[in-house]
């Protein structure tokens, strides 16, 4: 791109920034620096561009991760819950303000403190929980706030006629305070893990209609499609936009240019949803040698497209989880490390110990948290060698004796057979008594080429 000259009226630099950040390539790493570097503007300049286009949509910022350049805007804001959810969860009933249900909270606040104490908390768009004070809940309404119960508490009329002018539920549950605030901190967390997996719907554009063949179509017409887009595949659509096949350069090679697409195309190809996560995508495209996925909604309909390259290009940061959002796995795998310098074989050696809240119904740590441990000893030895995504293909597990709870184990996989396409491994929990559980795993490779 030409460099930004002073008295360049036809862009601002903020709108030029903007610009050079939507030519970036899906999957592209960018930050203040980069860019205050490649168009020589300020990093203030350069960081109030990128905040804009994360509002926009264009990147995203992951932990751990930094800046991507994405296709579309992330889902809005699915960690947010809104009061109506809140009521659900708890089997609420709704005293006031029901014209706001629809609303989401920024945070909770537990009123469990003197009134002149608790005013420090309160503010707009958060969600007071509370017993049976009522100057409480008047406050709370007075500052934007929305009120919520406990105890099966009812509130006065006063609170309600408020409640209902400024359109902020008061919601009564039956459910003491830290019953409730750990359901809605439950679901609150659960909101956060679940934006932070990538799906595609988060890669793909979906304003634009995609180029798409009819079954009546030649292969003249495959031909200058072709031509024009640069593409070598295509969906093809009925009358109502459902998907109906593929047509590739391969099925139009050697026919001649009357032929109809009908009798040349796929049919009924493999599709996926707008939600399907990316390394759902990045496997179905692996293992059915396709290039093209034709994404749908519930009727078949064409939504749009994703080819190979874009879900690869995006597999890097698929699945990244941040610590604000552990998953059970995380959780299960935090208390174990790898012992540096100690390799059996071509394998590793993890050590960690078995905590109490690992046991099963029988008093002895659960046979599921030690496949979790097997399977995630597993796939951190085929990253560590393989340098590539996988999927998990198959697991075999031998359960030796019972291991019990607050004691060490170590974990250690073994590398079989290593190439292109798969991985196989052997995976061991050995205590002090020996050896307590032995897996066979089979992986199949993601392949970026």
């Amino acid at each position: 791109m030409e460099k930004i000259e002073p008295g360049d009226e036809a862009l601002t630099k903020h709108e030029y920034i903007l610009q050079y950040i939507r030519q970036l390539k899906i999957g592209e790493k960018i930050s203040v620096r980069s860019i205050a570097k490649a168009l020589q503007v300020s990093e203030g300049t350069a960081y109030r561009a990128l905040k804009e286009a994360e509002k926009l949509g264009i990147v995203s910022t992951r932990e751990r991760i930094g800046t991507v350049r994405i296709e579309k805007k992330q889902r809005s804001q699915p960690d947010r819950l809104t009061f109506a959810e809140i009521a659900a969860l708890l089997d609420g009933q709704v005293l006031g303000g029901a014209s706001g249900l629809d609303k989401t909270l920024q945070k909770f606040v537990i009123g469990a403190m003197k009134l002149e104490e608790m005013i420090a908390y309160i503010d707009a768009d958060s969600l007071l929980i509370v017993g049976n004070r009522e100057d409480a809940h008047h406050y709370a309404l007075e500052e934007g706030a929305g009120v919520l119960i406990t105890g099966g508490f009812d509130t006065s009329d006063e609170v309600k006629r408020l409640s209902d002018e400024r359109g902020l539920p008061v919601i009564s549950c039956k459910h003491d305070t830290f019953t409730v605030a750990s359901i809605i901190n439950r679901a609150m967390y659960d909101r956060i893990i679940q934006r932070k997996i990538m799906r595609i719907e988060d890669i793909v554009a979906f304003e634009d209609k995609p180029k798409a063949l009819h079954a009546s179509d030649t292969v003249n017409s495959f031909g200058l499609l072709q031509q024009e887009t640069g593409q070598a595949r295509f969906p093809v659509v009925d009358e109502k936009s459902r998907i109906i096949g593929i047509m590739t350069a391969r099925d139009a090679a050697g026919n001649p240019g009357s032929q109809t697409v009908e009798k040349l195309m796929t049919r009924n190809p493999i599709t996926v949803r707008p939600s399907t996560t990316i390394t759902s995508a990045a496997h179905t495209m692996a293992s059915e040698g396709i290039d093209l996925l034709p994404i749908v909604d519930r009727q078949r309909r064409l939504l749009a497209v994703v080819t190979r390259q874009e879900v690869l290009a995006a597999m890097p940061f698929a699945g990244k989880q941040p610590q604000s959002g552990e998953t059970f796995d995380d959780l299960m795998w935090s208390g174990f490390a790898k012992i540096t310098g100690e390799r059996t074989g071509e394998g590793w050696l993890y050590r960690g110990r078995m905590t109490p809240q690992m046991s099963g119904p029988l008093g002895t740590v659960s046979e599921g948290v030690l496949m979790s441990l097997l399977m995630q000893a597993g796939r951190l030895l085929i990253w560590e060698i393989g340098k590539r995504d996988h999927v998990l293909e198959s697991v075999t597990t031998y359960f030796v004796r019972p291991t019990q709870i607050d004691q060490d184990i170590s974990i250690v996989p073994r590398l079989l057979e290593m190439n292109r396409k798969s991985a196989k491994l052997e995976i061991e929990i050995v205590d002090d008594r020996g050896l307590a559980a032995k897996a066979m795993m089979s992986a199949q490779m993601i392949d970026p080429y």
